[in-house]
């Protein structure tokens, strides 16, 4: 009985120890399992596991893509800009073309209005009263007349028709509206325009109302002189590409355009003048570039040094002509620019001399012929 109270005894304090459990079940000897840990396969193959490289993958592509995207936008972004760049380049060039020509209209009708309502004042000879013929007295021996001696530099010349160089009337009307409009030029069913002359940046860039225009303005070079008639006068104008401004000066190029428009009309504010082409080409600015001009020369008083530039220009022209150029004749020069800086095109123009019409120049016009 002691024995099996002893028994008893003992499998409650064992129960008790071993967590509540059977005491039955309870080997004091046992090895305790655990769970063996999972082992993870490695393929050998090519051929990743989907536990292995699926979700970075994923975060590849993701990125990857978000990249792409990213891209996508800015390039996007980037012709966007480009686009709108060009367009309000165009829309400015366009409102500038418009609005350089309503002003040439405007001035155009108060310089032609002008012209036709007040006649040009004519300045006549003073009155001679005549005189007694003097009597006949007996001429000594003739004597040697000496030599007659080169002329070597050309002499400063005024206006025949305007020796106090007033300006004209037609003039004193534009230039209450701009004071720096000093001539009037007309190119034949291509140019009808004022012509300004201040510095040679001004209006580069600006109308002859001084607002800013792209398109610019003719103007005339900052050096010539008015006050007496020059022997050179320089004429500038930008290249456009829609014809505006001196963009119509290659039509020059062309020989039957030329032979049906060989003559030129430019007024100062003191004269009217009629000029005929003959030399047109692209010309060299500068002595490192080949059709070499030196303007220098040309508007010099040097007979030598300004026949030698007339000599250039003649020898660069794209034509062959008969027309004849002196030191002493008033050059004419429209000149633009081209696509080398170092070149421009220019058409040279000379005067019509006094007493020289027009109909007199048909033979050498019609002989106009490109090399």
């Amino acid at each position: 009985m002691l024995d099996d109270l002893w028994r008893r005894l003992r499998e409650a304090l064992d129960a008790l120890m071993h967590g509540g459990r059977d005491a039955r079940h309870y080997d004091e000897n046992a090895v305790v399992r655990r769970r063996p840990k999972r082992r993870v396969r490695v393929s050998t193959s090519p051929v990743r596991s989907y536990r292995e490289t699926g979700a970075p993958v994923r975060r590849r592509r993701r990125r990857r893509r978000r990249r792409e995207e990213m891209l996508r936008i800015a390039v996007r972004a980037v012709l966007a800009c480009v686009f709108v760049y060009c367009m309000v380049s165009l829309i400015g060039y366009g409102w500038d073309f418009v609005q350089s020509r309503l002003a040439s209209r405007a001035l155009r009708e108060t310089y032609y209005e002008e012209a036709q309502s007040t006649p040009e004042p004519q300045v006549s000879a003073p009155l001679t009263t005549p005189t007694p013929a003097p009597t006949a007295t007996p001429e000594p021996d003739a004597t040697p007349a000496p030599t007659a001696t080169p002329q070597v530099t050309l002499r400063r010349q005024g206006y025949p028709e305007n020796p106090f160089a007033r300006v004209t009337s037609r003039f004193e009307k534009l230039r209450r509206a701009n004071a720096d409009i000093v001539g009037w030029l007309n190119l034949e069913d291509m140019l009808d325009e004022a012509v300004v002359q201040r510095d040679n940046d001004y209006y580069l860039n600006r109308d002859y109302r001084g607002y800013h225009n792209k398109n610019g303005a003719i103007f005339m070079e900052q050096t010539v002189d008015l006050s007496t008639r020059p022997y050179l006068i320089a004429l500038y104008g930008h290249n456009m590409k829609t014809g505006a401004m001196f963009g119509c000066l290659r039509n020059y190029e062309d020989t039957s355009f030329l032979r049906a428009n060989p003559f030129i009309t430019f007024d100062t504010m003191y004269e009217s003048g009629r000029y005929v082409i003959f030399a047109v080409g692209t010309y060299g600015i500068n002595n490192t570039v080949g059709r070499y001009v030196s303007l220098g020369q040309l508007s010099s008083t040097l007979i030598e040094q300004r026949q030698t530039a007339i000599d250039a220009l003649l020898r660069y022209s794209i034509y062959t002509n008969e027309i004849d150029v002196r030191p002493d004749d008033q050059i004419l020069l429209l000149v633009t620019c081209v696509d080398d800086d170092a070149e421009r095109r220019i058409v040279a123009a000379r005067r019509l001399r006094d007493g020289e019409a027009e109909h007199e120049l048909d033979y050498a016009i019609r002989h106009f012929e490109k090399y």
